[in-house]
């Protein structure tokens, strides 16, 4: 027998409103020692999924465009300045979650087998992916419960008697 999504999820999920600033979301995947969560609209339904890398890269882009290669180095300088300033008078302003997140979930089914499940993390160069029943989260399975697989020689047996 094949193993599923809902022997290996994590069936816990934390999950973040879209009106958290980007600074408490931050504290909370630190607090938590997780690398992202979902997100909530204000009835609870999840509308996306916001992750360490979407700060990250917020911040990133904030202070270096790729445009800047094409600039003179007195373009160059001054566009650095005005995106200080800008990114300065930014943080004036709470960024939300609304604004950095992905927008879109990729999930399977709690009966998908793992194997697939690996398939498609692979292909989609996902860390994470949503396990749902009836159209509702159930779960979520990360790149760390597939390792778990790995280090278990019957589920390892299990994923390969798949075909």
């Amino acid at each position: 027998m094949p193993l599923l999504a809902r022997e290996i999820m994590t069936p816990s999920i934390k999950a973040v409103p879209q009106s958290w600033t980007m600074d408490r979301l931050a504290r909370f995947l630190t607090d938590n020692e997780i690398a992202g969560s979902p997100v909530t609209d204000d009835s609870g339904d999840i509308i996306g999924i916001v992750t360490l890398k979407d700060i990250t890269e917020f911040r990133w882009n904030a202070s270096r465009p790729e445009t800047e290669a094409q600039l003179t180095e007195d373009e160059a300088r001054e566009a650095r300045r005005l995106r200080m300033v800008i990114y300065k008078g930014m943080g004036k302003l709470p960024v939300e979650v609304r604004d950095i997140m992905t927008p879109i979930l990729l999930s399977v089914d709690e009966d998908t087998p793992v194997r697939d499940i690996a398939k498609t993390m692979m292909a989609e160069h996902l860390h994470r992916i949503f396990v749902i029943l009836d159209g509702k989260i159930t779960g979520i399975i990360t790149t760390y419960d597939l390792l778990k697989i790995i280090a278990d020689r019957d589920m390892t047996q299990r994923c390969a008697m798949q075909d």
